[in-house]
């Protein structure tokens, strides 16, 4: 990964002593630097800033604290220094050169000489950093570059904590919670939850429910699916409004439809009732595969694909008959496509307006296209590409481990495959014809060996952080939010993070929060919504693939008790607008029913 942006503050820690960059203990006056330790409750480590120069290939590296730069003064003992800066001065100019092979860590390199930090031997005040000539065996050359604690905004809380006296009685006072609520001026905002259907939950008293199979993927994979006892929202009649859809092992496919004030109608009503060979394997979803406005329900069932559409009334037509198509489902006879292995999607892959059926089998990628009548075309005797598959020969692509998109990434209105793997970013292009180039590996990072160990840990998502712009790669590693810019011909810039907050070292783990990127401003570019510990976290996207400071805009949703104990493997949450107004609400299903956090940036606009 290449170095992050400039609005980060770092900490330079060696990988040898794993001690901090900074100033001794007791600063003499000649500015020289050494790596020490920082105790706990000591002094907070010296912090840094890495502002590019010449087209961002080398950096003036700025104390945090006191805007003093990192300064080469050639001095006989190859001493390193904070200085006053001096416009232009190479001596005050370093490269920050990935370790080839090893994540995260780097040489920083002095642009005026080629020499590289490095350690001198330990005396009182800490250990003195010199500059030294390149050798790839010293360990003291490599440093890591680690983002300083999350700035996030909130307002403390107070609470009543209890008092106990000498003579056995109590009393209460207010005291400093741990805990935030969302500052007054936080935008978007959002309002307090409210219960708005005591169905759909996971309480018996609200249903029961248990999802069974495979849910909404966290990476932003096109084309989802769902198994039995899922619930999601989805526009039911094609009006603007998510309505609530639930996957009932008995009944089928139920909604309960949403009135468009926030609420939803209290009764149930039953839209797709499964065939005979229903069985829980099956994997669901609703998607407009023809372009007419409604969705169909879209079934990945034993025997193939099999698809209901949606009539005039509103209503589905019952499973049974033929699947229309006889391939990508979990039977022998349909290929034997299983969920932890073979990742199935449902995209437009030539811009004609159908979705197509893709999927990544053992033996590489194979398509089925949708034709004018609707019809779907039987597979062919080979695969489409062989590689992003299963099998150690189409590259031993795993579906917990590297994700796999379908994008436009070169503006052509075709599709095309992105996957991480192990080493990186691999990207096959398709052309007018509908075929599909060779893979070629494009970034080095994203991947496993550089630290995303899962799918699930780690999302991944392909997405345009700007209104007009190419396709690009945003990521939450294990840093933070990891952005690549796309280029618009099938590349994209080196990687950079670009806000230390959401990812594993700030404590977002898959276990217990999600995190995805949706416009709830409604201003056309993605922001990042965390369902956190606290509650609802959002970091506004300035729409050039940058991030603000998160801000804390709902106090519930979390995984904290006090903001409402939400766990990841009971409680579905999700972005959606409900009322038809444009912009995304919160909707979670809880354990007594379904709650909701509506979003007032629109009546905050308007006054």
């Amino acid at each position: 990964m290449a170095v992050p942006t400039k609005e980060l503050k770092l900490e330079i820690v060696n990988a040898a002593t794993g001690e901090t960059l900074g100033t001794r203990a007791a600063p003499g006056t000649d500015g020289a630097l050494v790596v020490r330790g920082f105790p706990d409750g000591g002094p907070s480590p010296d912090r840094w800033r890495l502002t590019p120069v010449q087209d961002e290939e080398e950096y003036v590296i700025h104390n945090a604290a006191g805007g003093k730069v990192l300064d080469n003064p050639a001095a006989a003992d190859r001493r390193v220094r904070q200085w006053a800066a001096a416009a232009g001065s190479r001596n005050q100019q370093w490269h920050v050169v990935p370790v080839e092979g090893e994540a995260g860590l780097y040489f920083i390199e002095c642009a005026a000489d080629g020499t590289v930090l490095d350690l001198a031997d330990p005396d009182e005040g800490g250990t003195r950093v010199v500059l030294s000539d390149y050798d790839d065996g010293a360990e003291s050359q490599r440093w890591r570059l680690v983002p300083a604690e999350p700035e996030r905004v909130g307002d403390p809380v107070l609470r009543w904590g209890t008092l106990d006296h000498w003579n056995g009685r109590r009393s209460w006072r207010l005291v400093r919670s741990a805990a935030l609520r969302p500052a007054p001026d936080t935008s978007p905002s959002f309002s307090d939850l409210l219960l708005v259907t005591e169905r759909f939950g996971s309480d018996q008293d609200a249903g029961g429910w248990k999802s069974e199979g495979a849910g909404p993927p966290p990476g932003g994979q096109p084309g989802w699916w769902a198994g039995l006892g899922a619930r999601f929202l989805a526009d039911i009649a094609g009006e603007g409004r998510q309505d609530i859809v639930g996957l009932k092992p008995a009944k089928g496919a139920v909604t309960s439809t949403a009135k468009g004030d926030g609420t939803f109608d209290d009764d149930e009503r039953v839209l797709y009732l499964p065939g005979p060979s229903a069985s829980h394997a099956d994997l669901w979803t609703l998607a407009d595969t023809n372009a007419d406005g409604r969705p169909d329900v879209v079934v990945l069932a034993v025997d193939g694909v099999r698809v209901s559409p949606q009539n005039e009334d509103g209503t589905f037509t019952p499973g049974g008959g033929e699947p229309a198509l006889k391939a990508f489902g979990h039977g022998e006879e349909a290929g034997g496509w299983l969920a932890d292995r073979h990742p199935r999607f449902l995209a437009d892959t030539t811009g004609n307006g159908r979705l197509d059926v893709v999927g990544c089998h053992d033996d590489g990628v194979w398509i089925s296209l949708q034709d004018e009548g609707g019809a779907f075309a039987p597979l062919g005797d080979e695969p489409v590409l062989r590689a992003f598959g299963h099998q150690d020969k189409a590259g031993g692509w795993l579906a917990d481990r590297h994700p796999r998109f379908l994008a436009d990434t070169t503006g052509n209105g075709r599709l095309d495959v992105v996957g991480c793997h192990d080493d990186g970013v691999w990207i096959s292009l398709q052309d007018e014809d509908g075929t599909f180039a060779e893979p070629r590996y494009l970034l080095d990072d994203f991947g496993v060996d550089q630290g995303w160990s899962s799918v699930e840990e780690h999302p991944r998502f392909l997405i345009r952080t700007t209104t007009d712009g190419a396709v690009d790669i945003v990521g939450f590693g294990p840093q933070g939010v990891t952005v690549s810019r796309g280029h618009g011909d099938g590349t994209f810039e080196p990687s950079r993070l670009v806000l230390n907050d959401f990812g594993t070292a700030q404590g977002w783990t898959s276990g217990k929060h999600l995190r995805f990127l949706a416009d709830v401003t409604g201003d056309g570019t993605p922001d990042i919504v965390g369902f956190g510990d606290e509650g609802v976290w959002v970091s506004h996207g300035r729409g050039d693939g940058r991030f603000d400071l998160a801000r804390l805009v709902c106090r519930g949703f979390g995984y904290a008790d006090d903001a409402g104990a939400w766990r990841v493997d009971q409680h579905p949450r999700f972005l959606a607008d409900i009322t038809g107004d444009g912009r995304v609400d919160i909707v979670g299903f809880g354990g007594p029913g379904v709650y909701v956090a509506r979003n007032l940036l629109r009546r905050f606009r308007t006054r």
